[in-house]
């Protein structure tokens, strides 16, 4: 009589992942988490924190760690069928039997742990070196191509090139570092579903305060005094003439203890305290501005129109980007561009109307860059059909239009207007207008006074420009004198001195 076998044992709960899948899933989990773990730490212990981190740590090293808890359950799930089927279980089960006096056993214990080793030293170093990719300004302004491709390629081009872009535009603390991960995500959920802003937005109330940024490298208590400035124009005829102004910026100080409280730099909340209300987001229209000096006295100013209750209102405290709101993002008016260009060589002023007809091809509306450039060059080519310079005034006016217009995302100087100075936009003349007064009906914020934050010492062209006056000359248009302030009501960017 033959001797009956034992019957297999019966499968516990834990068995049934002992297979494969389940295994390669726990071994994906374990690495994820491990990832997880490291970004964290790291992150943690930066000097500054990293606006992309949230993506990497909280997104990418998550979606890993459910991606292998997803194959441990559904090898559970298969097991678990094969088990109900009536399979016995040595058919389905990875059976994990080591006996380290074995040499063969030995050596796959060897294998296993350093292979263990190996995948875990590779996790950390692509964490660690991806995180270091993640605070590249590349990757900040080219992994989100399309979207953030002006403000990058403007950046570029800025006075704060050479500034990391978390330097300005993380904030300190919990709060900042939380917000900042948050961000992140949902960079990464509106760049997936294409619905983010078109033009992208950076004046926002989350933005770092000008004392937490501008003010580390930029020392407000300096006295600047005045600095010397010279713009080089040329005018929308057919030769071009040259128009150029000397300027001295009345920049100044605001600080009694470095130097006289003077000049532009006088809004510096060092000795006097500046705020206002804003009715639009971009803080173009500011109807009402309250000044307290050194000594304490308050003045308020407000618009004829503007009659409500200030309670009403958020009130902002003036700080650097109130002025200097494109500080490493400025687009080039197709005006200021040309002039540029032409006073760098890069277009030739001997070209008849050059001037007149390039600012013509930038500013008109265009749907794309491809249709852009191609109307562009044919617009050019029509105008001087038999010249041969028509080369170099298309190449340039196609590298002016690619470096500060972008039709895709809505984005060039009048989206993203610079309210430094007062030519191309309101800039110094939302307060300044001569509109603002004080409760007194007679006093009014100064501005039909041009001297009173520059002087022309020369201007125009030839033995013109040659006469010096350190008194300051009125400011000459083009063929007559001027004296309305607003030089913002005619010009736009676009349109030429005739």
């Amino acid at each position: 009589m033959s001797e009956e076998l034992p019957a297999p044992p019966t499968p516990t709960r834990l068995s049934r992942l002992r297979n494969w899948l389940s295994l390669a899933g726990m071994v994906l989990s374990a690495a994820a988490f491990f990832a997880f773990v490291l970004l964290f730490a790291v992150d943690l212990m930066a000097t500054h924190a990293n606006p992309y981190m949230g993506i990497l740590a909280y997104v990418v090293a998550p979606m890993f760690l459910l991606m292998g808890m997803a194959m441990i359950l559904l090898g559970y799930i298969l097991e678990s069928r094969r088990i109900r089927k009536g399979l016995p279980a040595k058919e389905s089960a990875f059976e994990l039997n080591i006996n380290l006096s074995r040499k063969r056993d030995r050596r796959l214990m060897v294998a296993f742990v350093g292979g263990s080793l190996g995948f875990l030293f590779l996790t950390a170093f692509g964490s660690y070196e991806t995180y270091h990719l993640m605070e590249t300004n590349s990757f900040c302004g080219e992994t989100c191509h399309t979207p953030m491709e002006p403000e990058y390629k403007a950046y570029q081009h800025s006075a704060h090139a050479q500034v990391d872009c978390v330097a300005c535009h993380i904030g300190p603390g919990t709060t900042a570092y939380i917000r900042t991960k948050l961000n992140g995500v949902k960079q990464l959920y509106h760049q997936v579903r294409g619905d983010y802003d078109r033009p992208i937005q950076i004046l926002n109330p989350n933005l770092r305060l000008a004392q937490e940024t501008c003010q580390t490298c930029h020392w407000s208590q300096k006295h600047f005094g005045n600095l010397h400035k010279t713009y080089r124009h040329f005018l929308a005829d057919e030769t071009n003439t040259p128009f150029t102004v000397h300027m001295i910026l009345k920049v100044g100080g605001s600080d009694p203890v470095h130097g006289p409280v003077e000049g532009i730099h006088s809004h510096m909340n060092v000795s006097n305290k500046i705020e206002f209300i804003s009715l639009d987001e971009k803080r173009l229209m500011i109807p009402w501005v309250r000044v307290t000096d050194p000594n304490g006295k308050v003045t308020e100013y407000r618009t004829d129109e503007f009659k409500d209750d200030i309670s009403k209102h958020s009130i902002r405290t003036m700080d650097c980007m109130d002025c200097h709101n494109r500080p490493a993002h400025n687009f080039a008016s197709p005006n200021d561009a040309v002039d540029q260009a032409m006073a760098m060589g890069r277009i030739d002023p001997a070209i008849p109307w050059a001037k007149a007809k390039v600012v013509k091809a930038l500013a008109a509306p265009y749907a794309t860059r491809e249709e852009a450039q191609q109307k562009i060059e044919s617009s050019l080519r029509a105008d001087y059909p038999d010249d041969k310079r028509v080369e170099s005034l298309i190449a340039e006016a196609k590298a002016i239009y690619g470096q500060n217009f972008f039709p895709e995302m809505k984005a060039d100087w009048r989206a993203h207007p610079n309210f430094i100075g007062h030519k191309d936009s309101n800039g110094c003349f939302r307060c300044h207008d001569g509109k603002h007064m004080a409760s007194d009906g007679k006093t009014s914020i100064k501005g039909s006074d041009c001297n009173a934050c520059h002087l022309i010492v020369a201007q125009g062209a030839g033995e013109e420009l040659e006469k010096v006056n350190l008194k300051g000359f009125d400011f000459f248009h083009v063929d007559s004198e001027y004296s309305e302030p607003n030089c913002a009501e005619c010009h736009n960017g676009q349109m030429q001195e005739e």
